[in-house]
């Protein structure tokens, strides 16, 4: 009895002291634009599933918001500590009031890769002229980025039918024939392989350098607890290092964390391979940002109407976190 009275009054000193196994600055929010099971937020998964954020003394808890301009929103008020965007998030939002930087850039391309109809002799982006091409939406990210394509061949979105048809229907409109090409991402590229659809897949930065995904975060969290930060992206970039340098037990392990895609391993892997080949390599040190090609990607924005004014290029990231 005496033993249990004492380890009572240990326990209540420790929590009247502020000293909990979940202090508040060790429970994070991580939002995400998209539903969690997407290959696409590997690196988050797989630095939860294999334990290097609770290795950081982080205890993470993922939410999903309504796209990157919400996730956005929601991190520059507060509501989250961090959040998966891209690396010109902060380009489109912070002209509108939004106090947010990429912290983090995973990988040296670009998320977006522009996928043709072979069988219908389609191979460039000139082919496209009169044709349907299929986007996500008229506000993402992709679109911007298949309009850079489409101007570094003297073209602009008026030589194509391009038609905003959502996250499912924007690869199933392509594999039904009803689209020419679309605008993809390594996900949706895997799963129109896995269907043996005769393809051209020309990555977005081979033509117009658009950006991979970025960690972003607020300017008041950057600057009122950088290790937390610091925190986050070393286990979200160990995450990522995982799936360069082993896609296939990464898919087994992001598997796990994600139930839903129980059997479905072989298109992880997949995934996983085409973000190594696409997005992930090309960065002298991994997680930096690029400041000349943000700089040149919001002059395009800018000239394209995309967003309303420039704002100054380092207000848009920093890689104190990276170095």
């Amino acid at each position: 009895m005496l033993k249990r009275v004492l380890l009572g009054i240990c326990a209540a000193a420790a929590m009247s002291s502020g000293v909990t196994t979940t202090a508040s600055a060790e429970d994070v929010t991580y939002l995400l634009p998209a539903p969690l099971s997407l290959p696409a937020f590997g690196p988050f998964v797989l630095a939860k599933q294999r334990g290097y954020f609770k290795a950081e003394g982080l205890d993470i808890t993922f939410q999903v918001a309504k796209g990157g301009v919400d996730v956005a929103k929601q991190v520059g008020a507060g509501n989250a500590v961090v959040g998966g965007g891209i690396g010109d998030t902060s380009i489109i939002v912070r002209p509108n009031g939004i106090p947010v930087k990429a912290v983090a850039v995973l990988g040296g391309g670009a998320l977006m890769q522009l996928v043709l109809d072979k069988d219908k002799n389609l191979h460039t982006v000139k082919d496209l002229k009169g044709k349907t091409v299929t986007v996500l939406a008229y506000q993402d990210t992709t679109y911007f980025a298949l309009l850079g394509m489409l101007a570094s061949q003297g073209m602009t979105k008026d030589d194509v039918n391009a038609q905003a048809a959502g996250p499912v229907n924007v690869w199933k409109l392509f594999l039904s024939g009803q689209s020419d090409a679309f605008a993809s991402t390594p996900d949706w590229t895997a799963l129109v392989m896995g269907a043996k659809k005769n393809i051209e897949v020309i990555p977005s930065d081979s033509l117009f350098k658009s950006m991979a995904q970025a960690i972003i975060a607020s300017d008041e969290t950057i600057q009122k607890n950088p290790q937390l930060i610091q925190k986050i992206v070393t286990a979200t970039l160990k995450g990522m290092k995982d799936i360069m340098a082993d896609p296939a037990g990464a898919a087994a392990d992001f598997v796990k964390a994600t139930p839903e895609l129980a059997g479905k391993e072989e298109f992880v892997t997949l995934s996983f391979q085409l973000y190594n080949k696409y997005v992930y390599g090309g960065q002298k040190v991994l997680g930096e940002m690029d400041e000349a090609r943000l700089s040149a990607l919001q002059d395009f924005y800018v000239k394209e109407g995309l967003v309303k004014s420039k704002t100054a290029v380092k207000d848009l990231y920093t890689n104190q976190f990276v170095k």
